[in-house]
């Protein structure tokens, strides 16, 4: 399963960033000699052939972001895992971190924000992505801020993200957002390079297109579905 993963190197001012992407929104950058993992999913890749963590992220408590058995595998008994409320039952001895909070971990400093849904619902009319109960986390690594928005739409709070150098937007409709709201995100944000990701079936020329004019913004896509 782990043959042959997408990985690219940014530059920072502390050393490069290298990022590989596993699919869906499992993610993972590796910075400094440390290892950071974000949202493990086994379906994604066979985390017991990856390097130990250092640092975990989990962005909320869904089976495909909170996915105990990946989070066990790549694991080491001096790993940090930062996580939600909903996931600290299911990730034991994590760091339970909400939305706003922020600290320093794995040489990284990382802070919470917000990621829900508004528009999109479930039958009952609940949204697949409650606010408050989920994150998005933003990684500082040696000055280059890196947004990991988790599952969320094109909520208002991304108007507050600051300076963001590298965004990660799920387009995976219909649990978050669709081509047009992650252009209004991207605008709000403003990122230089933009990753789509955990993005399924969602067609990307749409969004492509919706920001053929954003010339300052580079959009990369690899393998994240």
């Amino acid at each position: 399963m782990n043959a042959t993963f997408e990985t690219d190197r940014l530059a920072t001012s502390a050393g490069d960033l290298a990022i590989t992407f596993f699919g869906h929104a499992s993610l993972q950058f590796t910075f400094g000699g440390k290892q950071i993992y974000a949202d493990p999913f086994g379906q994604a890749a066979d985390y017991s052939t990856l390097p130990k963590a250092d640092l975990i992220l989990i962005t909320h408590d869904h089976f495909d972001h909170c996915d105990p058995q990946a989070v066990a595998a790549v694991r080491a008994a001096d790993t940090q895992v930062i996580c939600t409320a909903a996931c600290g039952g299911k990730a034991a001895g994590g760091i339970v971190t909400g939305n706003g909070d922020s600290r320093e971990a794995g040489g990284v400093r990382i802070e919470a924000v917000p990621a829900y849904n508004v528009v999109h619902k479930r039958d009952n009319g609940d949204p697949f992505h409650i606010p408050g109960e989920g994150n998005g986390y933003v990684a500082t690594f040696g000055g280059l801020r890196v947004y990991i928005a988790g599952d969320t739409e094109d909520i208002p709070e991304m108007k507050n993200l600051k300076k963001i150098d590298v965004a990660f937007l799920p387009v995976n409709v219909p649990y978050t957002m669709t081509p047009e709201m992650a252009a209004r995100a991207v605008k709000m944000i403003r990122p230089r390079i933009l990753y789509p990701y955990h993005y399924g079936r969602t067609d990307l020329s749409r969004l492509t297109a919706l920001l053929a004019d954003e010339k300052e913004i580079e959009i990369r896509i690899r393998k994240m579905a």
